[in-house]
């Protein structure tokens, strides 16, 4: 079948310039053809149907429709029109402006090395981007830099969904293909046993980009063979510091959970890593994070032994997975408030978190910019940060924390609600618990609380807490 040239008129457009001549489709520019003005700057995908192709382009183009239909929001461009297969099959989409991570590697490999700032924001919208799609019960499975483009204002929008999963379609691709699907380089190990599904296999894929952006190398090379993929079960890749000295150790251990062989042993799910890498002053690095070689033979060899026996199930809902998982938020009070009140807070926490096991957990608080001094060493800003966290950490001490992450932020904002809901957005928060307004109803009619705030436009649930502490108690 031979493609469309620039100025031929398919379905009502009308073909522009060619953008992109890749191994399985081409993309072009395209307008309407009665002249009309499009709501965004559009392009159509065409995929390459000449002989010598293979049959998986026509496979991963249905995936790609089929997944382009389901999908929504901002990181993902938006489906405009599709083409039927048996005549012209092509997508027609919005055109979304920026660069993929191409662009930085490039610098990279040229010898302009990011700064390990740069690496975060980056790894972090790609993580942002990946938690939207697992949300929707859809899984990327092909996220490489060519897959990721930032936009000027630093979000990622995520592209070619040919390879992709959803839960609640036919998988396609399972079907017609015997073999491992995906891009050798990236493929995570239970993509290589054809595992489909589970969200933690883009977070390894977000971790080969990050150690490849920061070191300019691969950390698994580019096997062709499926002996070659398959060590990925069990080994893993020289640490990024052993490449380049210089890189913080945090990185490393942000890298390195994310290309841990067992799904487990990862984040679990693409929103912890975002936060993660929003938060570096608050991640804890343990021996992956020091580590300058790579692991002996010994973990090697059990590794081996546990991949040849282990046993691979399909996976529950992505979003029922990534649930399981989630980010509470806790905002404490500081000042115009009883013991009562904090010791009623922490046992709500403390409840949430029990029937949560793999939940993490941000400890915040709200300080207004006038509480600090210039002239006042006692109520300068880096003393009432100080105070602050201190007493988060004192009031979490309640609290069974064993084997959690856990992370304390101090907020600055003369609008405490406001401060507590961008958070809250800004860091993929599932749950916020805070004390209940101590004000009567009648007053709540006329003076909105912060509790009442945040309730009606945190992105989340929200459980307000009610004092419930017996008076005798409180001695």
């Amino acid at each position: 079948m031979s493609h469309p040239q620039p100025g031929a008129l398919v379905d009502g457009f009308v073909l522009g310039e060619m953008l992109h001549k890749g191994g399985m489709a081409l993309i072009h520019k395209v307008d309407y053809a009665d002249g009309r003005a499009a709501p965004f700057p559009m392009v159509m995908k065409v995929p390459r149907m000449t002989v010598g192709d293979g049959a998986e382009n026509i496979v991963s183009f249905e995936v790609e429709h089929q997944m382009m239909q389901a999908l929504s929001g901002p990181h993902v461009p938006r489906l405009v029109a599709a083409g039927d297969l048996s005549v012209l099959p092509y997508l027609v989409m919005e055109y979304v402006a920026g660069q993929t991570l191409d662009h930085w590697l490039d610098q990279v490999i040229g010898g302009q090395p990011l700064v390990p700032q740069q690496l975060a924001q980056l790894g972090a919208a790609v993580a942002v981007a990946a938690h939207a799609m697992h949300q929707q019960n859809a899984v990327h499975l092909d996220l490489k830099p060519a897959n990721v483009l930032i936009r000027d204002d630093g979000s990622a929008v995520l592209l070619d969904f040919g390879l992709s999963f959803h839960a609640h379609y036919p998988d396609l691709l399972a079907e017609e293909m015997r073999q491992a699907v995906g891009s050798p380089a990236y493929m995570s190990p239970e993509q290589v046993v054809g595992v489909r599904g589970d969200p933690r296999s883009d977070v390894f894929a977000i971790g080969v980009m990050l150690y490849e952006l920061a070191t300019g190398e691969l950390p698994f090379g580019a096997p062709s063979g499926q002996s070659g993929l398959r060590q990925r079960l069990w080994m893993d890749p020289q640490p990024p510091r052993a490449r380049r000295p210089t890189l913080p150790g945090w990185l490393q251990e942000v890298i390195l959970r994310c290309l841990e062989p067992a799904a487990a042993d990862r984040y679990p799910s693409a929103a912890h890593l975002a936060f993660d890498l929003t938060h570096p002053d608050q991640i804890q690095i343990t021996e992956r994070g020091k580590r300058l070689k790579g692991t002996g033979f010994r973990t090697h060899f059990k590794r081996w032994v546990r991949a040849a026996g282990q046993q691979y199930q399909p996976s529950p809902l992505p979003a029922r997975q990534i649930s399981e998982v989630p980010i509470l938020m806790v905002a404490v009070p500081h000042h115009d408030v009883s013991d009562a009140t904090l010791f009623s807070l922490r046992q709500a926490v403390d409840r949430s978190l029990g029937i949560r096991p793999g939940a993490r957990l941000a400890v915040v608080t709200v300080l207004s910019p006038s509480a600090a001094s210039n002239s006042d060493a006692s109520r300068s800003e880096t003393t009432l940060h100080r105070s602050m966290l201190s007493m988060l950490k004192n009031w979490a001490q309640g609290l069974r924390l064993e084997g959690r992450q856990v992370s304390y932020h101090v907020l600055e904002d003369s609008d405490p609600a406001d401060a507590i809901v961008r958070y809250a957005e800004a860091n993929a928060v599932t749950m916020i618990v805070m004390g209940a307004a101590t004000h009567g109803l009648q007053l709540q009619r006329f003076v909105a609380t912060v509790p009442i705030k945040v309730a009606m436009r945190a992105p989340c649930t929200v459980i307000l807490v009610k004092q419930t502490m017996p008076f005798a108690q409180l001695g």
